[in-house]
């Protein structure tokens, strides 16, 4: 048999298997503006080799395309990116990125299809791009935290500014992270997890 023989013949790899001890799944999205990171994210957190559907940029796009502030971004998300992250030995996450372009969005109704919620990655350098990313999501009742990504060149904001910035309630998270870095993309998983814990213990108000 040739050596080179696909890993749709043969199978799985031993380290993409899912753990015997999970007892639970739980799908959560990666959104966010062009260029945020969210390929990235997804690539850094993810325990099996991730799936991604990026593709060069071409001139053909430079029409519908906004690039300002990300210049020198070459390629782009046309589907979708997926990840898996165990965090712990009986819960696991499957992580879907989407895609940031609008001409893209068509696909997020698919993408949110059993959700359980969303990290939005936010650049403050182009804070207008999250603005659509946001309302959709709130149009579609999913909870979400916000992550602000560290791109070296980004101003630095305090957060009460970033909340009234993308007029957020009170209660959303909004935290740092390095989308590049596994620690701290777990981390900014853990918090949305810790946050949707909290809606559903949450005490309704009296009527």
């Amino acid at each position: 048999m040739d050596c080179n023989v696909s890993e749709a013949l043969v199978g799985p790899r031993i380290e993409d298997q899912l753990p015997a001890s999970a007892a639970a799944a739980v799908k959560v999205v990666i959104v966010g503006g062009f260029g945020v990171g969210k390929t990235t994210m997804v690539g850094s957190v993810s325990e099996i080799r991730p799936l991604t559907t990026e593709e060069m940029m071409t001139k053909a796009g430079a029409d519908v395309d906004d690039i300002a502030g990300v210049e020198r971004k070459t390629a782009t998300t046309v589907a979708m990116d997926f990840g898996r992250i165990s965090l712990n030995e009986q819960l696991v996450l499957y992580l879907f990125g989407t895609p940031g372009q609008e001409r893209f969005w068509f696909l997020w109704d698919g993408l949110f299809e059993g959700a359980l919620g969303a990290v939005v990655l936010v650049d403050t350098r182009r804070l207008e791009v999250s603005f659509d990313v946001i309302g959709r999501l709130e149009d579609r009742g999913v909870p979400f935290v916000i992550a602000i990504n560290a791109f070296p060149d980004a101003p630095v904001y305090p957060i009460s500014d970033l909340r009234s910035a993308l007029d957020l309630s009170a209660t959303v998270p909004i935290f740092d992270c390095d989308a590049r870095n596994r620690s701290s993309s777990r981390d900014a998983l853990l918090t949305l997890m810790r946050y949707l814990h909290s809606l559903t213990t949450a005490t309704p108000e009296p009527q």
